[in-house]
């Protein structure tokens, strides 16, 4: 059974009574539709709240991954800022040791067993505590110290007298032919060339 005007008048209601209860049941049924309508579109929202919520979740995971790169970033540029500077202790104490007369051949070998991890730099560039690790370097790294020994030239075969001048006559008395053109060559300004 349904609810309408006859069933209303059926019932004895006069018609203005029959008027008034419809007026307000249709009140209440347009309101309830317009419920219904306004919760129904509410409800179709939900496949695209739940779309915006999973990229908000997405975004998150995305806010963590940038930070982990960023926090792998910091780290990688504080590994060049440390490499950078060993490299400038290490050059500071190669130069030190090169003048420490430390073997050239030896000296990578040397910087090779060497423990940094103590080394700085001052505002200079040149190392914090250069006189002890001065004194410790000829201590440790004493046998690859080169001394250097100046001498002079060996001489194997003492340098000849210089030959004494001879004279015109004597040259002119030399009978081999040979020989007295060598020697007019060798005292060639007695004969004024």
């Amino acid at each position: 059974m349904s609810f309408s005007r006859s069933f209303l008048k059926s019932i004895g209601l006069t018609e203005e009574q029959v008027t008034a209860v419809m007026d307000e049941h249709i009140g209440v049924t347009d309101a309830l539709k317009s419920q219904r309508d306004q919760y129904k579109a509410e409800a179709d929202k939900i496949p695209g709240l739940n779309q915006q919520i999973a990229a908000l979740e997405a975004e998150k995971g995305y806010k963590k991954k940038f930070e982990d790169e960023h926090s792998a970033h910091e780290a990688l540029k504080q590994k060049i800022a440390d490499e950078a500077e060993s490299a400038k202790v290490k050059a500071a104490y190669r130069k030190m040791l090169t003048e420490e007369k430390v073997s050239e051949k030896h000296l990578d070998t040397v910087l090779q067993f060497t423990d940094f991890s103590g080394m700085k730099l001052d505002k200079d560039g040149k190392l914090e505590n250069e006189k002890e690790l001065r004194e410790a370097g000829r201590q440790k790294w004493g046998d690859f110290i080169v001394t250097t020994v100046e001498r002079g030239a060996p001489v194997s075969t003492p340098p000849e007298a210089p030959k004494a001048a001879k004279t015109k006559e004597e040259i002119f008395a030399i009978k081999d032919t040979a020989e007295r053109q060598k020697a007019i060559a060798e005292n060639h300004e007695l004969f004024g060339f």
